[in-house]
């Protein structure tokens, strides 16, 4: 049976969000990176925003789903959990797996039913959930259900490590771009260019540390899931004390100083997983000692 989409803002974004997949996958082949993931077509992206936005407003068992889906075909997604049967690409489906699924890292592999991305857009209806990985390509599609009615789409960073870059937020009817030029403009800071840099990693003659740390704070810190704030002061100065509410509660002293010690090694021991994991785990418990 075919299923016709019916939430207009994904057919308002498709095409949009199909542009800016082409053109990063594009650029990164151009550079010689490998193992890059497929470029979503815009029949394809309609599809999964539909039926993700829809199973968002499906309670389950008295809780609405989080999903996150990824589209790749299953050789691309490593060592990954596959269905006997591929599942349409369907609200009703979502809603069930949404449970098996809702951990952190953990996403739903769609793809085309006859494993080949030549079709129409308009044979989306042929979309699959194969399975589930936590394995995602360089520039891999993203989608998140983040809580009803609320999307994110997103990609994988090309160096594979820490927090996905936004390309899209989808509210009810809303839908809010990400704008990649904005970092260029001459008065954007350089924070916030550290913070939404699409791609900067991606520079082959880019030698800077790819690891970014407010972005490794940022996401620990919407892991906890009750808000919070990121204040970045100035070494050596403690005139900031002037603008925040006294007394601070929870201060601590001496400052939680292992996620800097980490990013401050050198460069050969920056380059295991065991680094990595050490970095995650200390982002996490800045966060807590800083979110008093």
């Amino acid at each position: 049976m075919t299923r016709t989409a019916t939430y207009q803002a994904g057919r308002t974004v498709a095409a949009a969000i199909e542009g800016h997949f082409a053109r990063h996958l594009a650029q990164a082949h151009s550079r010689g990176e490998r193992d890059l993931a497929p470029a979503p077509r815009a029949g394809a992206i309609q599809a999964m925003i539909d039926a993700t936005f829809w199973a968002s407003l499906r309670p389950e068992e008295g809780r609405f789903p989080k999903i996150s889906l990824a589209f790749l075909p299953p050789e691309q997604a490593g060592r990954a959990l596959l269905f006997e049967k591929p599942l349409p690409l369907d609200p009703a489906v979502l809603t069930k797996l949404a449970p098996a699924v809702e951990r952190p890292g953990i996403h739903l592999g769609v793809w085309y039913e006859d494993d080949t991305q030549q079709q129409s857009d308009s044979d989306a209806c042929r979309l699959r959930v194969w399975g589930a990985t936590r394995v995602v390509p360089s520039f891999g599609f993203v989608l998140e259900d983040v809580e009803p009615g609320l999307l994110v789409i997103k990609h994988r960073r090309v160096n594979g490590f820490g927090k996905y870059a936004n390309v899209a937020v989808l509210m009810g009817e809303q839908v809010k771009v990400i704008d990649e030029q904005g970092t260029s403009l001459p008065d954007c800071p350089a924070l916030l260019k550290a913070l939404l840099a699409f791609n900067s990693a991606a520079d082959p003659n880019d030698r800077r540390d790819p690891v970014n740390v407010l972005v490794q704070l940022a996401a620990s810190m919407r892991a906890h899931s009750h808000g919070g704030s990121l204040l970045v002061v100035p070494a050596g100065n403690e005139s900031w004390h002037d603008s925040i509410v006294q007394p601070i509660l929870y201060s601590v002293v001496p400052a939680f100083s292992a996620l800097a010690e980490l990013v401050g090694r050198d460069e050969t021991a920056r380059s295991d997983n065991a680094w990595e994991s050490s970095v995650r785990k200390a982002g996490r418990h800045s966060c807590w000692s800083n979110c008093g």
